[in-house]
């Protein structure tokens, strides 16, 4: 019988692309997904500690984890992603004594060792072998994926920066996931075109700031020549990119995506503040005013485009006038989606060492509700525009007896109908809007696209 494992993820992207990868390695060495922690054989929790919030549920399920570990001490439990980062572990080992094995964001190394290690005299050779020719393939570029975790077929995040070398005085990430580092295009290749085979139709390339892929690579080529070989690679639908930063942002970048089919009108631009003092304070190397400019040189190119930011509320120091500097750039610039998160302060950034966390709890809680509801009512309107309209939607999933997919511009769209469409470019017209997703009716399905088998009957679940 093939051993078990139960990965638990939180946080960004990134952290899923790690557990992918994790997955894959893990089910190429023989083990088995289960969706329940305690009935597997290996648990990893996939930790993020971007906000406490999420290092306060990270730790919540290393105690739930305590007891199963006492009933069932040949369980195996691993602590991954930014919470181990690159240097935490000694602390953390004296804080979980019950965890056997600590990996840093996305090196997966150290479980895999540790499960050679582990083995019996002749399956420890077996495994180390094993495990250690995975590990080289990564390091030689030449890593073909063996499988997809847990049955995702249709979009699939890849890694091409990790680590950040920017240093924004509110993020934990630099000193977390290390300096940033270029993916190198062969191997970004390679895994895409794996993913393809294994029927993923659209990729996410990440990065902490992804403009910057390919600096510290001389003659790899940069972030626009890489969307471009990537949408090259057949039976692949779309490519996304994420996330940019306003001082990394090209005018070829923008082109290239204006030009390419297959690379999806949908930028991510955080701003995180619209107040210039708070902005030099957070270290962003940018005023409001170029973020203006920014946004409508990005709409110049790209008519069509969405476009999502992100921000923080209650930076240290963010007075009452400076918040609603924020408060008018959103509301003049109509962006697409804002990600809106309320300022927790991250041990060793630069902000927890100099700047005293000043804006009381509710006043945060006050500012994040009227910046979300200003969200709501510029995509209310922004989406009704689309009533009536038939938009392209790749579908992704059968959810709740709706079939969901997204436009190109990242529009989520539900429809119903009872063949299996899932992996599909199809034309839905819109019946219904809302603030955060849309409804429709199927118009055309195109099953001769792409080579694609007939579609058959699907069970509406």
């Amino acid at each position: 019988m093939s051993k078990t494992y139960h990965l638990w993820t939180i946080g960004c992207q990134m952290n899923e692309a790690d557990s992918r990868h994790l997955g894959s390695q893990l089910e190429a060495l023989g083990y088995r997904a289960v969706e329940a922690a305690d009935n597997a054989d290996l648990v990893v929790l996939n930790t993020c500690v971007v906000r406490q919030q999420a290092e306060d549920k990270a730790v919540g399920r290393l105690s739930s984890l305590q007891s199963v570990k006492a009933r069932r001490p040949d369980m195996v439990v691993g602590l991954m992603g930014c919470m181990v980062g690159m240097r935490e572990a000694p602390r953390l080992r004296k804080q979980f004594p019950f965890v056997d094995v600590f990996m840093p964001p996305s090196d997966a190394g150290p479980l895999l060792d540790f499960l050679a290690e582990r083995g019996g005299v002749d399956e420890s050779v077996a495994l180390e072998a094993r495990a250690r020719a995975i590990r080289d393939a990564i390091q030689d570029e030449e890593h073909v994926l063996p499988a997809l975790r847990r049955g995702v077929t249709v979009t699939a995040n890849v890694p091409v920066v990790l680590g950040c070398s920017h240093a924004c005085t509110f993020c934990v990430i630099p000193y977390r996931r290390g300096a940033e580092r270029s993916v190198p295009r062969e191997r970004v290749l390679q895994e895409v075109r794996a993913l393809v085979e294994q029927g993923v139709r659209e990729v996410m390339l990440l990065g902490q700031i992804v403009d910057r892929y390919g600096l510290d690579l001389p003659g790899n080529g940069d972030l626009a020549d890489l969307l471009r070989d990537v949408a090259a690679v057949d039976g692949l639908h779309r490519v996304r990119f994420l996330t940019s930063h306003p001082n990394w942002m090209t005018d070829k970048l923008l082109d290239t995506v204006a030009e390419a089919d297959k690379i999806c009108p949908h930028i991510e631009v955080p701003v995180q503040a619209g107040n210039d003092e708070v902005l030099a304070a957070m270290r962003r190397g940018y005023t409001a005013a170029r973020y203006r400019d920014l946004i409508a040189r990005i709409r110049a190119r790209i008519p069509h485009a969405a476009i999502n930011t992100d921000i923080i509320v209650g930076f240290p120091g963010e007075s009452a006038e400076q918040f609603e500097d924020t408060y008018r750039l959103l509301e003049d610039l109509r962006l697409d989606k804002i990600h809106i998160a309320k300022y927790s302060e991250r041990p060793k950034t630069l902000a927890a060492r100099s700047l005293p966390d000043s804006v009381p709890a509710d006043e945060k809680e006050r500012r994040r509700k009227r910046l979300e509801d200003l969200h709501a009512e510029v995509l209310a309107d922004k989406n009704r525009r689309y009533r009536g309209r038939v938009v392209t939607i790749l579908v992704e999933a059968l959810q709740r007896g709706r079939w969901r997919g997204r436009t190109p511009d990242n529009r989520l769209v539900f429809f119903e109908h009872d063949r299996d469409l899932s992996g599909r470019l199809v034309d839905v017209r819109v019946t219904w809007t809302g603030p955060f997703s849309l409804r429709g009716e199927l118009a055309r399905p195109r099953t001769a696209a792409h080579g694609l088998p007939p579609l058959t009957a699907v069970s509406p679940g």
